[in-house]
């Protein structure tokens, strides 16, 4: 998995990122239910208490290694600071979210909470909250200061936000979830998401423009 550098953290920080990394392997390969405080703890190499001092309970833990990967990914506010620029913020975002949605964990952990989600609808629940809802909120927010500018109009941006990340998941994600090989779909990839980006934008632009 993709790990993040240390360098220049305080101790703090990095037995935080330990955590982190520990607690994703862990949800990933063995579901939530099934991992404990005290294994991510001997997996982290750290005490159990310093696991919660950094993250309260269980709960919190699952959330905060679920918005790590957005980190890991790009996928922050950094990525829409610029609402001038919106080709080239969709753009970037496609690339960095077309990245995450076909990564295994972010599969793992899908498959995961479809897995219990009669039994533990609750850890769906947080997994959306943490990934899908923050990442949508982004967007909207991101698409409203766009059409600000007056060259876009997006009439309901979290409307809007959702078909362009779907638009995104396309075949690949799919075949992904069905355990069926993507060999054929890897070459076009770039350029599919490129176009789902391009027909997003010209959907929404003003006719006058």
């Amino acid at each position: 998995m993709t790990t993040v550098s240390t360098v220049n953290l305080s101790r703090s920080e990095q037995k935080r990122i330990q955590i982190l990394e520990a607690a994703i392997d862990l949800f990933c390969d063995q579901g939530f239910p099934n991992t404990s405080m005290d294994e991510v703890a001997k997996k982290a190499g750290v005490s159990k208490q310093t696991v919660y001092s950094h993250f309260g309970c269980k709960d919190d833990l699952f959330v905060a290694s679920i918005e790590s990967k957005c980190v890991v990914h790009r996928l922050t506010d950094d990525l829409f600071s610029d609402p001038h620029q919106p080709e080239k913020a969709l753009a970037c975002f496609g690339e960095y979210f077309s990245q995450m949605i076909v990564s295994p964990e972010a599969l793992k952990v899908f498959t995961a909470c479809v897995a219990q989600a009669e039994t533990h609808p609750e850890i769906s629940a947080l997994f959306f909250d943490a990934g899908p809802e923050h990442l949508l909120d982004l967007m909207a927010n991101y698409l409203t200061l766009v059409e600000q500018g007056g060259v876009y109009q997006f009439d309901n941006p979290r409307s809007c936000s959702v078909r362009l990340c779907l638009m995104m998941f396309g075949e690949m994600r799919m075949k992904l979830e069905l355990g069926l090989g993507v060999e054929d779909l890897i070459e076009g990839r770039a350029e599919y998401i490129q176009e789902c980006v391009d027909m997003f934008l010209r959907a929404y632009k003003k006719s006058n423009f």
